[in-house]
């Protein structure tokens, strides 16, 4: 059974003058996950956001989110959504509980179920005992923390973060992550999450799409695009492994490279194959192999590869 698309954009673009910000977006985001929009600035990732968002009409193409299309029934998506961007929208002067407050209110919220609504998050955030704290008084990942309880107030379907743990110590980052993946799992929110943090990416989120130029370059899970993109390779340990040893791997026509001293190497293979006969080569070189491990390239090493890709295409010939 196919899994519903909580947001779906179609060939959308948006050009501004000569600049083309989006170009023939197509992506679709599956429900209740968190998916990763991973972009250099620039790149066209809060164009695409506030297209999603109704904010900006797009040239040509179009969108839904959860459900809805969002150029016919952009208020009615806005509605639906939570959004936590550059800003955190919060009233510096107000307390943590009054902002809430304020902020149920515009949402139409009843008292009764505003109340027990903002008494949850603020506990489940950590922030209750400070509730009565004037907001401006209080450190970044709190204020972080406070803004992502606001946009969570109404229980929307879809939630947009963007970067939201720019910033913040690493302390408040993983605290701030974890509420955040928690959260999602107990209340089967879809999150579009923006960010360049690619650890984070690859920790929270089960999809991903790269941006560059506004195109998407590549789309997939975290293990698929890093398999995908670069080149595998091995790391060898043991002892033996000097200069002759590494000019019989060179020789080898799948070794793309090879790096290291006499007791550790890390050879770069033009392709996934197997790795007996190079272990092979050098035990009968005379090398003493301790462990063999193979590698993928990272999420980080995956992400520049494309972008690299992306700059030769458009440089001209």
């Amino acid at each position: 059974m196919t899994a519903p698309v909580a947001i779906r954009a179609s060939a959308l673009r948006k050009q501004f003058g000569d600049l083309i910000a989006v170009d023939n977006l197509t992506l679709e985001v599956p429900a209740g996950t968190i998916f990763g929009f991973l972009g250099p600035n620039g790149a066209g990732k809060t164009t695409t956001i506030r297209l999603l968002l109704g904010l900006l009409e797009p040239t040509a193409g179009r969108a839904e989110v959860a459900g809805i299309d969002v150029g016919r029934r952009g208020t009615d998506v806005r509605r639906r959504v939570g959004v936590l961007l550059e800003y955190s929208g919060l009233y510096e002067r107000l307390s943590a509980y009054d902002n809430l407050e304020f902020y149920g209110r515009l949402w139409h919220m009843a008292a009764s179920a505003r109340r027990a609504r903002i008494d949850e998050l603020l506990h489940h955030f950590g922030l209750a005992d400070r509730r009565d704290d004037v907001v401006g008084s209080w450190s970044r990942g709190m204020r972080q923390k406070l803004g992502l309880a606001r946009a969570l107030l109404h229980g929307p379907e879809v939630l947009f973060l963007d970067e939201p743990t720019a910033g913040l110590d690493p302390v408040a980052a993983v605290a701030l992550r974890e509420d955040l993946e928690r959260l999602t799992h107990e209340e089967d929110h879809t999150v579009f999450l923006t960010t360049h943090n690619l650890d984070e990416a690859q920790r929270l989120c089960q999809g991903l799409a790269v941006i560059d130029r506004g195109r998407i370059l590549a789309t997939g899970d975290p293990e698929s695009l890093r398999a995908g993109q670069g080149r595998p390779g091995l790391v060898v340990t043991g002892s033996g492994l000097g200069d002759d040893a590494q000019a019989r791997l060179r020789a080898r026509p799948e070794v793309a490279s090879v790096h290291g001293g006499d007791h550790r190497l890390e050879i770069e293979l033009r392709q996934a194959s197997s790795s007996a006969p190079l272990v092979r080569l050098l035990v009968e070189g005379g090398a003493d192999i301790e462990e063999v491990q193979k590698t993928t390239p990272t999420l980080e090493e995956a992400f520049l590869h494309l972008l690299n890709a992306e700059e030769q295409q458009a440089q001209p010939t």
